[in-house]
């Protein structure tokens, strides 16, 4: 395999990726964290340093539209549910074992 053939093989999947997170909008991003330790957040967080590693600014607004496929204020406002206190308490239990 090429470095070219890897690169589009992996934008494949990242493209994958936030369709199938798109088709998942009852999936909170809490969810996410407690599962997988990451969020959609954590996507645009990481789309902003690796652009900034080629030289390329984005801004952090931007990349989480480009992740949420909308304005982040717009997907809270349609999709976002309040945290249940099971998933509030599986988030901090993780993040005490991070500690």
């Amino acid at each position: 395999m090429t470095p070219d053939q890897q690169t589009a093989i992996e934008a494949a999947v990242l493209r994958r990726l936030l369709k199938h997170l798109d088709e998942r909008k009852d999936v909170q991003n809490i969810d996410l964290m407690n599962l997988a330790g990451f969020c959609r957040n954590c996507l645009a967080k990481w789309t902003v340093s690796a652009a900034a590693e080629q030289g390329v600014e984005i801004d952090y607004d931007a990349a989480r539209e480009k992740i949420y496929g909308m304005p982040y204020s717009e997907w809270k406002e349609k999709y976002q549910q309040e945290a249940t206190a099971e998933q509030l308490a599986a988030f901090n239990a993780t993040q005490e074992n991070k500690a």
